[in-house]
């Protein structure tokens, strides 16, 4: 195994630093990921399974959106109120038991008013009962890869085992991003007037909405057990990001780490174009080749994430197996380049043959025997045997 550190030529013009000011965070457990890139910027109890608050309606969420595209749900249609959903307290959308609410209503009841009503509403009409419905919810989240995510209701209402992580929650958050571009505009919508007659209740409670700093979604959370919490997104440019803070005193505490948090995201990393397809980077040695030598460029364009202010220097190597056995074909990876960023993941790009490297002819093979035994012959016993 060869490593070769190296400044990366060209590279190195681009990118000088790659350290950016860590993020002290009051929150009790918190998980920034920028979206856009998949690098995780900051992990604080991330993988705890902890008592979410209504931050898990996402999951509920998700499964509905899920049932509308699968054609099992459709926007206009009407669901019946049961008195077990009536019974829910907290923030509701004050269904009354034997109405009937169109399925694009419960959302954004869900979404923008954080209905615990308007949730049990949507996993009866999936599943029958509030229970199963919360233990499909838990089915579905491993499936998705949420490992550290069980439920026992479908929204978020203190229980014992009802729990998810911050990596869970921000994986989730991923996915609605993602799979369900149509919905996710109703993240940003910061009212929604369902009954005139409850006008108290149609202020979305995510702070950053409205801001000009970019945030569309995604959900507020609170109990007494919990502490204040919210899963939030925001765009800037061609970059998202994604942040879960947890466990926060007061409402007033949320709104201003949850603005710290976004304006830090965005301000201490940017993405940075390093280099492209057929950059060269090293050489390699070969051996039992018509070259002794060849070239190993980039494979792929290279693009990182990479902090902004200047701490310590790039931190790069070559890896690869060597020498190298010809014959080699144009294109052939061969190896990889390491870049680590302090304080972030690494990054991995293949490298690749920048020619072809043909073996060793029959005369070239006798000629390089008869070489080496002229050579043994010239050192003589005594140094041979040594």
């Amino acid at each position: 195994m060869r490593m070769i550190p190296t400044a990366l030529g060209a590279l190195a013009l681009l990118v000088s630093t790659v350290s950016a000011h860590a993020f002290e965070t009051s929150a009790s457990a918190a998980y920034v990921v920028d979206h856009t890139s998949g690098t995780v910027l900051m992990a604080k109890n991330a993988d705890a399974p902890l008592p979410p608050a209504s931050m898990s309606k996402l999951m509920t969420l998700y499964m509905a959106f899920e049932a509308i595209e699968n054609g099992i749900l459709d926007l206009d249609q009407e669901l019946p109120v049961s008195a077990a959903a009536q019974e829910y307290g907290g923030s509701t959308m004050f269904l009354q038991a034997g109405e009937r609410v169109r399925v694009e209503d419960l959302l954004r009841g869900i979404i923008v008013l954080s209905g615990n009503d308007a949730c049990v509403v949507i996993a009866e009409a999936l599943s029958g009962t509030e229970s199963k419905f919360a233990r499909q919810m838990t089915m579905r989240a491993q499936q998705l890869g949420m490992t550290n995510s069980t439920f026992t209701n479908s929204n978020g209402w203190p229980k014992a085992g009802h729990r998810m992580s911050m990596r869970d929650l921000g994986l989730i958050s991923g996915k609605l991003i993602r799979d369900f571009p149509q919905y996710y505009p109703m993240f940003a919508e910061e009212e929604f007037l369902f009954d005139t007659k409850e006008a108290q209740n149609r202020f979305n409670r995510n702070p950053l909405l409205g801001m000009g700093i970019g945030a569309d979604g995604l959900k507020t959370g609170h109990t007494t057990e919990a502490g204040y919490g919210l899963v939030g997104s925001a765009k800037q440019g061609e970059r998202r990001i994604i942040f879960v803070l947890s466990g926060l005193d007061t409402a007033q505490a949320r709104a201003q780490e949850a603005e710290a948090v976004t304006n830090w995201a965005f301000r201490q990393f940017a993405q940075t174009d390093l280099g492209t397809t057929g950059e060269h980077i090293a050489e390699a040695k070969v051996s039992l080749g018509a070259q002794k030598n060849v070239g190993l460029v980039l494979g792929e364009d290279l693009s990182m994430l990479v902090p902004t202010n200047p701490i310590a220097p790039l931190q790069a190597e070559v890896i690869y197996e060597g020498p190298i056995k010809a014959p080699i074909a144009k294109g052939d990876v061969l190896g990889e380049l390491v870049i680590t960023p302090e304080g972030l993941p690494e990054k991995r790009v293949p490298l690749i043959a920048d020619s072809a490297v043909a073996p060793y002819g029959f005369v070239d093979r006798m000629m390089a025997a008869a070489e080496h035994l002229i050579s043994r012959l010239n050192a003589g016993p005594a140094e041979e045997a040594s």
